[in-house]
């Protein structure tokens, strides 16, 4: 059987990032580990049509910082910022009713969608629920993340194809995707399209280009000192002494 992982999991302090970044002991981190599903959640359904691509969430002590980053910023923030005042009263109001916390909420905009998977699944989601034809929603897709510069893409359905009876997978790709190469900038989303003939399955991989760890941001390189005469941390190499030959 193959093994499966997930490409942003795969790459993770290399060339992704976590979304969730605080450290907690036992309780306490079982408890936010819960409430960042729940938050996360709670975003996205208040903003089901704002293109939300990631929801980073920062935690300090007694602090918490929320970014949101979409492509259509200005439904986030709405008219002179009384849409993300809103939502931020609706957030404390669910989570931290009657709690003091220092709360901050970030909005960031997506310079690029066409190369965001989360953003393309939502896409292809929304024209499947329509009734277009998945076929011809997978070439425009394909032309899609092409023209916005993408080295690669490859999507994937499954289900009730155009309400078939009998359900089956449908690919199709162009370029290259090396999901075993670390350093590839490989993004992947997938979701589900609620149809009237059935739930079907959508997974995107968009591969945007190596990153070298001289190009490597700051959080994605090792925190490990160098000892001298290594690289990147590894212990120097012994070098064997000579064979003796036999007479």
């Amino acid at each position: 059987m193959g093994h499966k992982v997930n490409p942003k999991a795969f790459r993770l302090g290399m060339t992704t990032t976590w979304p969730s970044r605080w450290f907690a002991r036992r309780k306490i981190y079982r408890d936010q580990i819960e409430q960042d599903h729940n938050i996360r959640n709670f975003f996205k359904k208040e903003l089901k049509d704002a293109a939300v691509n990631a929801i980073l969430i920062d935690r300090s002590r007694g602090n918490l910082n929320i970014t949101i980053t979409t492509a259509k910023p200005g439904m986030v923030i709405g008219h002179s910022g009384t849409g993300i005042e809103d939502l931020k009263k609706k957030f404390m109001h669910e989570f931290y009713r009657g709690k003091k916390i220092q709360f901050q909420l970030n909005v960031s905009e997506v310079s690029k969608a066409g190369l965001e998977a989360t953003l393309v699944v939502q896409q292809i989601i929304s024209d499947l629920e329509r009734r277009m034809p998945f076929r011809r929603v997978l070439k425009q897709t394909i032309e899609r993340v092409k023209k916005a510069g993408a080295l690669g893409v490859k999507v994937a359905v499954s289900g009730r194809l155009n309400g078939a009876e009998i359900a089956r997978r449908e690919r199709l790709a162009w370029g290259k995707i090396p999901l075993a190469n670390l350093r590839a900038d490989v993004d992947y989303a997938g979701d589900f399209a609620h149809t009237m003939m059935g739930s079907i399955g959508v997974k995107v991989w968009i591969y945007r280009g190596d990153v070298f760890a001289k190009d490597r941001l700051q959080q994605y390189q090792p925190s490990t000192p160098r000892t001298p005469g290594g690289t990147d941390g590894a212990r120097p190499r012994r070098e064997r002494p000579p064979m003796r030959s036999r007479a």
